[in-house]
């Protein structure tokens, strides 16, 4: 097993280990001299909720999985262990039953009474083997067979094949309950490893790398930073992070002053993570506190909102009762508001505090400076003498409390990708002039060039109350579980580094990423690569405008929406591969194998990149430094949204069309392949 692959240390021990992650489990022995009913009566006690009674479906279909188990588990008494409703945190589900069996672990998904093997239920008990596969420990390296059994369904032959990874998880197994005994008997066939220890097994720690989406969903539903996350050795990991900012909002508290904090990290290093997770732990509405966590990235929180509402309806649902889609959706607006909803609120009095005593400004760099906010306000607020920056005004909304106040900036580096962004030098600026009492923590790492805050933070520097500590920052990205050096890789790229070619040998193996002047190709590679429910989808530029010939146009209006939350049967959805998403749909969020089509607005040449705008009929030179850091961030941005891996298309040009010159694109092409991409 390659340990610094997915490395996590014991933190999560205490937080997963020191209670059973399933409901029953026993050696396969133990379970034959068991009655079912006695076996019944162990689930049922473990699966209770604070006294709710088990559904008498619940415990039927789990009666009709143990009669299937005792049948088709005779010939293994002595070679096992069976775990029922073994708990997957990162994706908020069990699994019906894991076996280990000789050399092999099998994830069984059981549909009692269905005839149909459905594409969703495959996918599903894909993911459950996935999961176990790439989070814990001990399954990394072990031959994995998902297995569907649709108990009425007839006439299935199982087929036991590898997928194309080749990485010891087989394709998901069709099985009837007649057949199931066959599809051990060939999975253990198709091994030849040394039998797995249970009890070693056991031992294996699970580390998550949750999507923000995944994430802010196991959050709202109770799991702590600790369940869903991993927790590198070699980093300041998420739970220190949260930690830390919990000591201080609860220090402000307590001492009655206010409190801002400055947290740093890497793309993808899980900033909007622990925001989430500082604002689900702080709200008690009973001691009149609420947290809120505040974003001006629009797709970001209408996606979060949209995937919160839908998990709420659902869960509630699966306990029987009845959620109206608004109700919910009321209760997570509370939790999760987008920041200029949060001002207009603010301006309405402007002498009333906010509710909330702990705010949390996701991606704060992208707050506007004094003239994007002075124009809003005249245009769109009819407030001609609005004299505050963003960071400014939010900052007085929290002032206004008389007692203690604390924000949260989280803070990216390179992320400004829109007119009038501030960068976080004006929060800064803002706190010197407007509000002296504020005791300030400050990331160690908040004076590196990325972040843009060097010039104002040497000021403040001598001023009183204000604390640097390292565990502010998070230094590796936790976005691709598979390489922790892709932001490297992207940030090298970009400023022309040499050092790529280094980063890439690196990551090789690991996080596949090729390139291509066929986007035919690349959609195929996106399919061929992608397993169960593991999303894939197309990213742009916004400035890609010559890319309709490949059918891609990024004035065609798209819903994030259905494009991030959608499944493989919604045209909408990013498994299509017909809308396409640009940086400022995709920023703050991920998928996991990504598709960059690169167009001629970001040109490599003999003298560096080279920033263009098409405009009517013709590519224009973008000459303003602050556009040309724009769209160099956007294709950060777009490089750094994959967790698994990624192909990258750089058209072909045609020589017939002066808009599209194989001169625009030969030498990006060129220059990505002198760094040792492979080409597909």
């Amino acid at each position: 097993m390659n340990a610094g692959r997915y490395s996590c240390d014991g933190e999560l021990q205490g937080a997963l280990f020191g209670m059973r992650r399933e409901y029953y489990s026993d050696a396969i022995a133990a379970f034959f001299e068991k009655s079912p009913r006695e076996i019944l009566g162990e689930l049922v006690q473990s699966g209770g909720v604070a006294g709710a009674s088990i559904e008498t479906t619940q415990t039927d279909a789990w009666l009709e999985q143990i009669s299937i188990l005792k049948s088709s588990l005779s010939a293994y008494r002595d070679s096992g262990k069976l775990y029922f409703e073994y708990s997957i945190p990162r994706l908020g589900k069990r699994i019906d039953v894991v076996a280990i069996i000789g050399p092999a672990i099998f994830v069984l998904e059981f549909k009692v009474g269905e005839k149909e093997f459905t594409s969703h239920a495959i996918d599903q008990v894909c993911d459950y083997a996935l999961d176990l596969k790439n989070f814990h420990e001990s399954s990394h390296d072990r031959l994995i067979a998902p297995v569907l059994i649709a108990t009425k369904a007839k006439n299935v032959v199982p087929f036991v094949a590898t997928t194309l990874q080749q990485d010891q998880l087989l394709l998901p197994i069709r099985s009837t309950a007649e057949t199931l005994s066959d599809v051990i008997r060939d999975v253990l066939l198709f091994s030849d490893g040394v039998a797995i220890n249970p009890r070693e097994w056991e031992q294996g720690r699970y580390c998550p790398t949750p999507t923000i989406i995944e994430a802010a969903m196991a959050l709202y539903s109770g799991h702590s930073v600790a369940d869903i996350s991993r927790s590198d050795a070699s980093a300041i990991n998420l739970t220190q992070t949260s930690e830390a900012i919990s000591q201080i909002i609860h220090s402000s508290k307590e001492s009655s002053h206010k409190s801002i904090c400055f947290v740093t990290g890497v793309p993808g290093a899980g900033k909007t993570l622990v925001g989430l997770n500082i604002a689900t732990q702080h709200i008690d509405k009973r001691n009149d506190l609420y947290s809120v966590f505040l974003s001006g990235n629009g797709p970001l929180v209408a996606i979060l909102r949209e995937a919160l509402t839908r998990d709420k309806v659902r869960s509630e649902k699966e306990r029987g009762r009845k959620m109206k889609k608004g109700v919910a959706m009321s209760e997570v607006k509370m939790f999760i508001q987008n920041v200029h909803h949060f001002r207009d609120e603010c301006l309405i009095d402007v002498a009333r505090p906010p509710i909330e005593h702990v705010a949390l400004f996701d991606e704060a760099q992208r707050a506007w400076n004094l003239e994007q906010t002075t124009n809003f306000m005249l245009r769109k607020k009819k407030r001609p003498h609005f004299d505050q920056s963003e960071p400014e005004f939010l900052i007085s909304c929290l002032d206004r409390h008389q007692d203690w106040a604390v924000v949260v900036c989280l803070v990216g580096g390179g992320q400004e990708i829109n007119t009038g962004e501030a960068g976080i030098s004006e929060w800064i600026d803002a706190l010197m002039r407007s509000f002296p009492d504020w005791h300030i923590y400050v990331s160690s790492r908040l004076t590196e060039s990325e972040y843009g805050a060097g010039r104002v933070l040497s000021v403040i520097e001598s001023r009183p109350n204000v604390v640097v500590r390292d565990e502010l920052h998070l230094a590796v990205s936790m976005r691709s579980f598979r390489a922790e050096h892709v932001s490297l890789l992207v940030k090298q790229l970009l400023d022309l580094d040499a050092d790529a070619r280094q980063t890439l040998l690196q990551i090789t193996g690991r996080f596949p990423v090729v390139i291509t002047r066929d986007l035919r190709k690349a959609k195929r590679w996106l399919k061929e690569h992608a397993r169960g429910s593991e999303r894939y989808g197309i990213v742009v530029s916004s400035q890609a405008q010559r890319l309709k010939p490949h059918a891609i146009d990024v004035k065609s209006p798209m819903d994030p929406i259905h494009w991030f939350l959608d499944g493989k049967d919604d045209v909408r959805s990013s498994y299509y591969l017909e809308d396409v998403a640009t940086e400022f749909h995709v920023q703050g969020l991920e998928v996991d194998w990504a598709c960059v089509v690169w167009d001629a607005d970001f040109r490599h040449s003999d003298i560096g990149w080279e920033h263009w705008s098409f405009c009517g009929d013709r590519w224009n030179h973008i000459k303003k430094l602050e556009r040309q850091t724009y769209l160099k961030n956007a294709y950060r941005v777009l490089l750094t949204r994959a967790r698994q891996g990624m192909v990258i298309v750089v058209p072909e040009g045609d020589a017939a069309d002066r808009t599209r010159e194989q001169a625009f694109y030969d030498p990006t092409f060129d220059y990505l392949r002198s760094i040792g991409f492979t080409t597909i």
